[in-house]
């Protein structure tokens, strides 16, 4: 067996950041070779990875910021609690986060597709990026964001024009534990409000009812899916007398975008 000096372990642990143990055995393996160990340790982690690639990731962190008139938030999943704690997992979700600022969002989140490769092969569990965005402001507009203690599993981004940043902040909040899937009626698609209405008419209580009886009955439910996903129309959770769009008419602020990410859903 190759005798493997205890520095070129070291170096090839600082190249790659597996373990000691995996480092000396991909040595071995590559009779003292360093770059043919460090291509060993990246094929079993590109191996683990695809191994790994089914598990759920319902566990992570969400994290956001707002720099001048950029915001950008980033959903990284990981599989247990532990790991998003961890301090690897959670220099890579900012890693992530700096490539979210970027124009070439996609193109710089590519580029680490090799760190969380090898992320995985280190930590031994299933490392995904949810999700990832990126808003710019322009002049008259601005970005709010909110990321829901303790846990950082939940986490709105807005862009907004009127009203006021605190404004924007309980929006941001609303959002987080409303779930709207869309901003007006408007942008609900014509197919997802047939899909829905297909749905109600074919429910067991529905379609044992004279066809008059029915219509009205699959309208005012479908009024309610209205009001669950469509954040105008939503009960506005810090004053539930209003609707979210009467109180945000008050004053004045107009939803220009927002993104929403939870990783346990």
């Amino acid at each position: 067996m190759t005798v493997i000096p205890a520095d070129l372990v070291r170096q090839l642990r600082e190249l790659t950041g597996a373990g000691l143990m995996d480092c000396k055995r991909a040595l071995q393996e590559a009779e003292g070779d360093l770059e043919a160990a460090v291509k060993l340790l990246r094929e079993r982690g590109i191996a683990q990875a695809a191994k790994r690639a089914g598990r759920e990731t319902t566990e992570g962190i969400v994290i956001s910021t707002i720099a001048g008139n950029v915001g950008a938030m980033v959903a990284v999943g990981c599989e247990t609690e532990p790991v998003s704690k961890n301090e690897e997992f959670l220099r890579f979700a900012e890693r992530v986060l700096e490539a979210a600022e970027s124009t070439y969002l996609q193109e710089r989140i590519d580029e680490l597709e090799q760190e969380r490769t090898e992320l995985i092969a280190r930590i031994g569990e299933n490392i995904v990026v949810r999700g990832a965005v990126c808003f710019e402001a322009t002049d008259g507009e601005g970005l709010a964001e909110y990321v829901h203690p303790p846990a950082s599993k939940i986490g709105v981004l807005v862009k907004f024009r009127g009203g006021t940043p605190q404004l924007a902040r309980q929006l941001a909040m609303h959002i987080s534990f409303a779930r709207p899937l869309y901003a007006t009626r408007d942008e609900v698609p014509a197919d997802a409000v047939a899909a829905e209405r297909d749905i109600l008419v074919k429910q067991p209580d529905v379609a044992s009812k004279p066809e008059h009886v029915r219509e009205k009955i699959v309208e005012g439910r479908l009024e309610k899916w209205f009001a669950e996903s469509v954040l105008a129309d939503q009960e506005w959770i810090h004053d539930t007398s209003k609707k979210v769009a009467g109180a945000l008419a008050e004053e004045g602020l107009e939803v220009l975008e927002f993104q929403r990410f939870a990783l346990a859903e």
